[in-house]
Parts: structure tokens; sequence; C-alpha cells
């Protein structure tokens, strides 16, 4: 399992982005399963800089490892708990103007990856997604 720790904070995206990015490449992960996890962990990671800490500042820890052909990643913070699953998901059959603000972001990080789930634990929100890149290789 590899780690990195920084300030929760959205300057320190990109970064974050590069540490996955990184891992995912020396498995020669497909371009649309590392975009997805992108997107899963760019929305996670935003959200926990705007919103755990608030209005106080705190760290985020990403680890990812890869098992059984699948990549994990949890995010770890010290924030104010929060469930991120048990979020209502988004109307999509209404129109963006009837639509409420939130909540698009997780849903669509519920729909791309195979397994999500949070606890609290020790003081800390721990997220975790699975995504498996194995299948994805043989399909392809």
């Amino acid at each position: 399992m590899k780690e990195l720790t920084l300030r929760a904070e959205t300057e320190n995206l990109n970064q974050v982005l590069d540490f996955v990015n990184a891992l995912l490449e020396e498995k020669n992960c497909p371009m649309y399963v590392v975009y997805e996890l992108d997107i899963a962990v760019e929305e996670l990671f935003v959200n926990i800089a705007h919103y755990a800490y608030t209005p106080k500042k705190g760290d985020a820890t990403i680890q990812l490892s890869f098992e059984n052909g699948s990549v994990i990643i949890t995010l770890i913070d010290s924030g104010i708990p929060y469930n991120p699953w048990t979020k209502e998901d988004p109307d999509t059959t209404l129109s963006l103007e009837e639509r409420q603000i939130g909540g698009l972001g997780i849903y669509m990080v519920k729909n791309s990856m195979d397994e999500v789930d949070y606890v609290y634990r020790d003081g800390k929100n721990v997220v975790t997604i699975k995504k498996s890149i194995l299948s994805d290789l043989e399909e392809n």
C-alpha cells in the first residue's frame, strides 16, 4: 500500500491526482478506468477540503493498494463525521433547473465504482472506493 498525507486544500488536488495516476500507470491501468478513478478521487478529496474541517483546516491521507485485480483507494480525514454514501441520490429525471444543488458528484462516484464503503473509526472518516481493473484489462 502506498500513502500520501497532505493538507486538505483544493490547491493540493493536482498532487493527489498525480500520486494516484503514477501508481495506476505502473499497473498499465486502462485510461477510461484512470478517468473514472480521477473523477471519484477528485470528488471525494474536494469534499474533504471544503467541508470536513470548516472553518478550520486539516490533513487528508490517501491510501492506494491493489488486490485481486482491483484498485482500492481510501481517503481518511479527522474532520466532522460524515458518510457520503447515505446522501440521497439526486433525481436525474428532473431538468437541471428543477434539481437541487449538490449530490451529483457522489452519485457519479457510487455508480462508477464497484464498491464504496464508509466507517468512522478512531475519530476519523474512512472512505473507501474499489474498482476492478483486472476484468477491464481482460475485456480489452
